[in-house]
C-alpha cells in the first residue's frame, strides 16, 4: 500500500473534475495538488468565447490526462477509482490500495445512467456520453437501418439532427421536441427548419402573449455515466452515413418505452410503447437522465438533496467539513438569486468546479471569498439543430405562476427571440439564432430595468433597441 500526501484533492475526470484542477493549479501553483481519474482520458474545456459576462460558449476536447502535467507541473494523477472516503482523518482510499491523504478534497464523480427499461440487458441499448459510446454509436450507425431514440433533450435532439441515411423514430413523452431546453414555439421553429428553406416564408413575425398557465415545472437536465461530452460532440457524426435507403424521421409524442426485447428476425430489437404501439429496429439510443453518481463509502453519510446529489452551499462545501463538490454530482443547497437554478448541464459544471476551486483555495490561505458573480444569472449556451442557443434567467417562465407575458419575435430559418417579461421587466429569453442580443438581455435581467415605455418596440426589428441600453 502506498501513500500520498497532497494539499488538494480531486476525484473524477469530467469537466468539472478538470476544471477544479486547472483553477486549483493557477490560484496556488506552489502546492501540490492531486487529481484521481478512473481514465487516462479526460474532458478539458477549450475555446471559450463569451458574448456576455456570464454567457459563455466553450468546446468540450478528449484529453491525455498526462498532458496535464506539463502544463501544470504540481499536479500529480493517480487513475484509479475511489473506494472509501475518510472525511476524519482526511484520507482517500482508492481500489488499489493507494491512501491519499489531503487537506481539502473536490468530489467530481458526475452521474450514473438512468437509462430505459431493460437497457442493462441489451448491448443493442446504447447510452450516449462518453468518447467510447459515441464511438460504438458510430459503429451500429454504419451497419443500421432503424434505431428508435428516446429521451428530450440536447443528445436526442443532435442525434436527430446530424444523423443520415437511417431511419429515426423519435420517442418523446413531451408534446413538442427538446423540451429541456425550449418551448412549444422554439420546437416549432426548429421543425420547420427540417423542411426545405424554398417551402418557407421568411417573413419576420413579431407577437406579443399574455401567459396564464400554472407555473412552469422545469425538468432536470440529466447526463449519462462518465464524463459529458460536451456542447460539439455531435459533430463527429456528420459524416457518418448509411449507403442503403434515405432518411426519415418520425417522433412519436406523449409517449414513453414500456419494454424493449430481443428477437431473431430482420431487426434485433422489439420497443413496445405505452401507447400500445411496437417498433422493431436495429439499435436504441437511450438519452434519458443520469442519477448523481458516489460510488464509493463514506466514513460518515454527508447531506444529500432530494435528487439524491450531494448537498452544497454557495460556496460547494458539503455538510462535510473540507469536502467539496460540483457538477453533476451536487444539488445546489443555497438560497439562489431569483434569475438563477439549476441544470445539470457542462456549462454548470464548469463554473461550480470553478467556484469550488476559489473556495478551496481560500481556505488553505486562509481569506474571504465571495460566491462568484455567474451564480446571479442562469446563462446556457449550445448548439441545436444547427443552430447557437442561448438561455438567459426564467427563460421559461420558471415559478412566475401565471402573472407574465412574452414578447416573440421570429423569423424562419434565421432567428426565434423570446422575451419573458413580468410587471415590464425582463425575466428571462430565449436567443436562437445569430441574434447579438446576449450582453443587452443579460443587462436587462440583472438590472431589472422596466421596459413598459418601449412596448413592442423592444423586439422590432426595424429598431436597434440595443443603442438604448449601451
Amino acid at each position: 500500500m502506498s501513500k500520498i500526501e497532497t494539499k488538494y484533492l480531486v476525484i473524477g475526470g469530467g469537466i468539472a473534475g478538470v476544471t477544479c484542477v486547472e483553477t486549483l493549479a493557477i490560484l496556488h501553483p506552489e502546492e501540490n495538488l492531486l487529481i484521481i481519474t478512473a481514465s487516462s482520458l479526460v474532458k478539458r474545456v477549450t475555446n471559450v468565447s463569451f458574448y456576455a459576462k456570464t454567457v459563455v460558449k466553450f468546446d468540450v476536447a478528449d484529453t491525455e490526462a498526462s498532458s496535464l502535467m506539463k502544463i501544470h507541473p504540481n499536479l500529480k494523477i493517480i487513475y484509479d477509482s475511489l473506494k472509501f472516503l475518510d472525511t476524519k482523518n482526511k484520507i482517500a482510499l482508492t481500489d488499489d490500495g493507494t491512501e491519499v491523504h489531503y487537506d481539502v478534497v473536490c468530489v467530481c464523480t458526475g452521474g450514473l445512467p438512468k437509462l430505459i427499461v431493460d437497457s442493462n440487458k441489451s448491448k443493442r441499448i446504447l447510452g450516449i456520453r462518453d468518447t467510447e459510446s459515441v464511438r460504438e454509436f458510430q459503429e451500429r450507425l454504419t451497419n443500421g437501418h432503424r434505431m428508435v431514440i428516446i429521451g428530450n433533450g440536447g443528445i436526442a435532439s443532435e442525434i436527430v439532427h446530424a444523423t443520415t441515411g437511417i431511419q429515426k423514430v423519435w420517442v418523446i413523452r413531451d408534446d413538442y421536441i427538446s423540451a429541456t431546453f425550449i418551448d412549444p414555439g422554439a420546437a416549432e421553429f426548429f421543425q420547420n427548419s427540417f423542411k426545405n428553406k424554398s417551402d418557407v416564408n421568411n417573413q419576420t413575425v413579431l407577437r406579443r402573449h399574455v401567459f396564464t398557465e400554472e407555473d412552469t415545472v422545469i425538468s432536470l437536465n440529466k447526463d449519462i455515466k462518465s464524463a459529458a461530452l460536451g456542447p460539439d460532440w455531435y459533430k463527429k457524426l456528420e459524416n457518418t452515413r448509411n449507403e442503403s435507403g434515405e432518411q426519415e424521421l418520425e417522433i412519436i409524442y406523449k409517449v414513453e418505452v414500456e419494454s424493449v426485447v430481443e428477437i431473431n428476425e430482420e431487426y434485433a430489437l422489439e420497443v413496445k410503447l405505452t401507447n400500445g404501439r411496437i417498433i422493431k429496429c436495429d439499435f436504441v439510443v437511450s438519452a434519458t437522465g443520469v442519477e448523481p453518481a458516489v460510488n464509493f463509502v463514506w466514513d460518515q453519510e454527508p447531506k444529500r438533496g432530494p435528487d439524491g446529489g450531494l448537498a452544497v452551499n454557495e460556496f460547494q462545501e458539503t455538510s462535510i467539513n473540507d469536502v467539496f463538490a460540483a457538477g453533476d454530482v451536487v444539488f445546489a443547497n443555497w438560497q439562489t438569486s431569483p434569475h438563477w437554478f439549476q441544470l445539470r448541464l457542462w456549462t454548470q459544471a464548469r463554473q461550480m468546479a470553478g467556484m469550488a476551486a476559489k473556495a478551496m483555495h481560500a481556505k488553505i490561505v486562509k481569506e474571504d471569498i465571495w460566491q462568484d458573480f455567474c451564480f446571479e444569472l442562469f446563462t446556457h449556451c449550445t448548439t441545436l439543430f444547427g443552430y447557437r442557443v442561448v438561455l438567459l434567467g426564467k427563460y421559461n417562465g420558471q415559478g412566475l405562476g401565471t402573472d407574465y407575458e412574452i414578447l416573440l419575435r421570429t423569423t424562419p430559418q434565421k432567428e426565434y427571440i423570446k422575451f419573458v417579461l413580468q410587471n415590464g421587466r425582463l425575466q428571462g429569453a430565449i436567443l436562437i439564432g445569430e441574434t447579438d442580443l446576449e450582453e443587452m438581455c443579460e443587462n436587462l435581467i440583472l438590472d431589472q430595468i422596466d421596459l413598459s415605455p418601449f412596448g413592442d418596440d423592444i423586439l422590432d426589428p426595424d429598431i436597434d433597441i440595443d443603442d438604448y441600453f449601451d
